[in-house]
This record gives structure tokens, C-alpha cells and sequence, in this order.
């Protein structure tokens, strides 16, 4: 019989481990510390889950927001480990159970009297805090979840959906609350949104660069020696010339653009360069792919 070997662990893995618990922790300490110092006081509403655990206990006052918001990620955890898989259910159980932690231990008051201020304030600590935890191997649960398996299935920003799912939170916090905290609301999660597609995916955006010069073999020897970066040459054919041509097509990152820029008209000032956002890369070295 033959005995199955078990999984060595090494040190880089215990590093990833400790790295992702760090990240959930900031992350969930961050947003608790929105929800208990800026939003409750407030009366504004957190976006998804921890909004809804919000307004429930502004109904309920007997009911804590981190056993709510802990209760209600049942159902989402079972999608998430069918979805995204045992690595993000696991990381995501942890980030939840840290997040209701900091909900109930972290009881602070941000004195910040204007609301637009304050809006804007909570907004900035949330999206810092949810995009810190979205960038661990895991989340916080809650709309998180969704978001994630959205953006694997159909590369959904992870902003844009969040954003999108607090229109019930919004309805309700006009019905409980008032139209002005829906209003001041609104503004926390827009702020929110940014910050996390900011943190999670701007700073590591990619740039399509198209260079079309007849200088290309130059500016090509270039990019590959220097920028170290892989290149595509396409057949190309002038619109009106009717003259064959050659165009560049190279993928790199958000930092090497400048450099790029600088080597071309170096080369040939008188290419014709476009220079587009990409959403996802897939590939093992200029890749961006969510890492869940």
C-alpha cells in the first residue's frame, strides 16, 4: 500500500500565510474602524453586508452588528468555496471572523461634524481597508464574495460591483434613516469604490502600447533589451498610402510608460504611438490576474 506524501511547507509559504493575515487585519480593522467611528455615529449606512447589518440593528438595537454581519455570510461562503475555491473560502472565513472582531472590540468616535466631510472620510478608510483585505488571498465576506466570484466569472470591476449592489442598502437607509443620510451614503460608497479599484487593481495596471514607425525593428530591439518586455509584430497596411507597414504591439507596466515613451521618440519622433488601459492580463510575467 502505497502511502500518500504530505505537502512540504516551506518557509515562503508560511511568509504568504502570515503576509494575508496581516492584510485581513489591517484591512477588517480599517473598515471597522469607518463603521463604529464615523458611520454609526452618523447615521450613515456601510456598503452591502455591514450596511444591512447597520440598519438592522438601527430596527433591532438589541442585535450586534458583528454577529449579524457574521451570520448572514453563511449562505455567500458556501457559493464562495463552490465559485472561487478552498484557498479564498478559508482566507475569506478568517477575514470575516477578524472583521466581526474589530466590530465588536474597536469602539471609537472620528469627531468629524461636517457630513460631506464625514462621508467622504469613512469612504476613503473603507475602500483602503477593503481594498488591503481584497488584496490578500482572501476577503472580508459579505459583498466581497459576490464581487470576487463576479469579477473571475466575468471580469467585473470589484468597485463596480460593490457600487451597484448598494441600491437596496441606499433604499433602506432613506426608509430608516433619511433621505440625507441615503444621500450622504451615496458619497461614502462612491469614494469606497474608487479607493478599492485603486488599491486592488491601479497599482498594478497595465498599459497596450501600439507603435507603428518605420523605425520599428530599432524601437523594437529597445523595448526588448531595455524595457524587457515582449513584443508582437503585426502586418499592417495604411488606410490611405496603401503602403505595408509593420505595427508593435507590446504589453507593460504602468511605470515603464514613461521609459517608453522617452526610447520612441528617441528612436523615430515621428511615430504614431496609442497607449490604452487594459482591464486583465493573462500571462505568467506581465500578468494581473486576480490571485484567488
Amino acid at each position: 500500500m502505497k502511502i500518500p506524501q504530505v505537502p512540504q511547507i516551506t518557509l515562503a509559504d508560511l511568509r504568504q500565510v502570515l503576509v494575508n493575515l496581516l492584510m485581513l487585519s489591517v484591512g477588517g480593522g480599517l473598515c471597522a474602524v469607518a463603521v463604529n467611528g464615523i458611520i454609526i455615529p452618523h447615521e450613515f449606512a456601510a456598503g452591502g453586508i455591514t450596511g444591512l447589518a447597520v440598519i438592522l440593528q438601527e430596527i433591532f438595537p438589541a442585535l450586534d452588528v458583528g454577529l449579524t454581519y457574521l451570520l448572514v455570510n453563511i449562505p455567500l461562503f458556501l457559493a464562495a468555496i463552490m465559485a472561487v475555491g478552498r484557498r479564498f473560502f478559508f482566507y475569506s472565513l478568517v477575514g470575516t471572523a477578524i472583521f466581526s472582531l474589530a466590530l465588536a472590540l474597536i469602539k471609537v468616535e472620528l469627531v468629524v461634524e461636517n457630513q460631506i466631510l464625514a462621508a467622504i472620510f469613512s469612504g476613503i478608510i473603507i475602500g483602503l481597508g477593503a481594498g488591503i483585505t481584497l488584496r490578500s488571498q482572501g476577503s472580508a465576506g459579505g459583498a466581497d464574495i459576490l464581487s470576487v466570484m463576479l469579477m473571475k466569472r466575468f471580469s467585473i470591476p470589484l468597485g463596480s460591483t460593490l457600487l451597484a449592489l448598494n441600491v437596496l442598502v441606499l433604499a433602506l437607509t432613506a426608509l430608516v434613516f433619511s433621505l440625507d443620510s441615503a444621500l450622504y451614503t451615496l458619497i461614502q460608497l462612491y469614494v469606497a469604490a474608487k479607493l478599492v479599484n485603486l488599491v486592488v487593481t491601479g497599482l498594478s495596471q497595465r498599459k497596450a502600447v501600439m507603435i507603428i514607425s518605420k523605425h520599428w525593428p530599432e524601437i523594437n530591439r529597445e523595448i526588448l533589451r531595455d524595457l524587457r518586455r515582449g513584443t508582437t509584430v503585426i502586418p499592417a497596411r495604411g488606410g490611405y498610402s496603401g503602403s505595408e507597414e509593420n505595427m508593435l504591439y507590446a504589453v507593460v507596466n504602468f511605470r515603464d510608460i514613461g521609459p517608453l515613451k522617452r526610447t520612441i521618440r528617441a528612436v523615430d519622433p515621428d511615430a504614431f504611438v496609442v497607449v490604452t488601459d487594459t482591464m486583465e492580463v493573462m500571462n505568467y510575467r506581465i500578468g494581473n490576474q486576480p490571485h484567488w
